[in-house]
């Protein structure tokens, strides 16, 4: 089936305008879904309020140019009443963007820095900021409500490649380097560089927090996958499978699963406590043999997301193609063609499928489906439980292997 076309975003081009630099490496939804942020190439960051986005695609049926969403900035200073007053920014980072990342606090979430009064920064319940990873190593840290500039972290020595705050509002930030490595800051404690994170021997590609912020996965070249502890701070285990660069990673809702896209033309999904793969999504067929997986075989997979639903997993692919793939299927439900993808995430509410490329965004409706009272009390079951506890359980050697995802 081909999906549904919500709307696109399309970045302004000049006659003189350089292809190179104009790549939307990055999308983001932010966590309450009220924003929507990708990078239009050239340093440029657009921020546009989700709800207006979406009335103006049902307004100009789909088609939409970023800069006649709303030509006027709000004023800068942020009141109690800005947040209800969403407003659309667009920030100069000042070098090429190549991450991004929203991250919102909640105030019982103390800094582990022991001296609280020190700080510059009181980041309050209604605060949102967006993280933005940059070419030339810094990351900078907005307010989103204002487009202000707040901190400017500068440790990376190369391209910060990916971001991720922490889900649960602590506003702890991992970064993801072509340096080689991971690194923890804390933005309540105004951006203090916690650790260094070590053991990729190349390139860092991405990284994501399991739901509960427990475990860290990283993912790069040479075929690493790796999980780490974020309480000790150490590597759980090293996740064995792939055959190429390993590109692109995230936790489905309940932890239970992690997928993974690779070069090697395939998305596979763990189960990060066991280490085992459970499910192979492929691009081609037959599948390249591991010699031949490094290939410039076009079948590339650039990025992987999965549906807030814990049903759904997309992928972007060198072949012009976003499929949308069930947990429980072998080929897609769902196909949409898009040329020189390079990234792409659900929104909030797991509706709506954002695709980068280009510069330019674009907007696919998901698989719509109601969730089985099975699937609905497996994912209940297995946010609180690892898959070892779960096996211990006195239950049915079926429902044990339901509820592990192994059938």
């Amino acid at each position: 089936a081909r999906s549904r076309t919500v709307g696109e975003l399309l970045a302004p081009t000049s006659p003189f305008d350089k292809k190179c630099g104009r790549e939307n490496w990055t999308v983001a939804f932010a966590p309450d879904g009220s924003y929507f942020a990708w990078s239009q190439g050239h340093r440029i960051v657009k921020l546009v309020p989700w709800s207006q986005c979406l009335n103006n695609f049902l307004l100009h049926s789909t088609k939409n140019v970023a800069n006649s969403i709303s030509p006027r900035l709000p004023r800068q200073n942020s009141d109690s009443g800005q947040k209800n007053k969403p407003c659309e920014h667009i920030i100069d980072c000042g070098d090429i963007v190549w991450s991004l990342a929203f991250g919102s606090s909640v105030p019982e979430k103390q800094s582990r820095c022991v001296n609280i009064e020190w700080h510059r920064f009181k980041f309050g319940q209604d605060q949102l900021l967006l993280a933005t990873g940059l070419n030339n190593g810094r990351i900078k840290i907005w307010d989103v409500y204002t487009g202000k500039l707040l901190l400017n972290l500068m440790d990376h020595t190369e391209v910060v490649r990916d971001l991720t705050f922490a889900p649960d509002g602590s506003l702890i930030l991992v970064s993801a380097s072509r340096d080689k490595t991971l690194r923890v800051w804390d933005l309540k404690d105004d951006g203090n560089m916690m650790k260094v994170l070590r053991g990729h021997q190349n390139w860092v590609y991405g990284c994501a927090f399991s739901p509960d912020s427990s475990i860290l996965c990283s993912v790069g070249a040479s075929k690493a996958v790796f999980l780490w502890d974020m309480d000790k701070y150490s590597m759980i285990r090293k996740l064995e499978g792939h055959h190429n660069d390993v590109v692109a990673c995230e936790f489905s809702p309940d932890g239970a699963l992690l997928a993974t896209a690779s070069y090697d033309t395939r998305v596979y999904v763990w189960d990060p406590h066991l280490g085992v793969i459970l499910l192979e999504f492929g691009h081609l067929f037959p599948p390249p043999t591991p010699i031949f997986a490094g290939g410039a075989n076009d079948r590339w997979v650039r990025s992987v997301s999965f549906s807030h639903d814990g049903l759904h997993i997309a992928s972007l692919a060198d072949d012009k193609m976003v499929r949308f793939w069930r947990i429980d299927e072998e080929y897609p439900v769902q196909v949409a063609p898009l040329n020189n993808g390079l990234c792409c995430t659900f929104s909030t509410d797991g509706s709506v499928l954002a695709a980068g490329q280009d510069g330019s965004v674009y907007f696919w409706a998901t698989p719509r489906q109601v969730s089985s009272l099975q699937h609905l009390c497996r994912m209940a079951i297995r946010r609180v439980m690892p898959t070892s506890q779960v096996k211990n359980l006195p239950i049915p050697s079926k429902v044990v292997e339901f509820l592990c995802y192994q059938i």
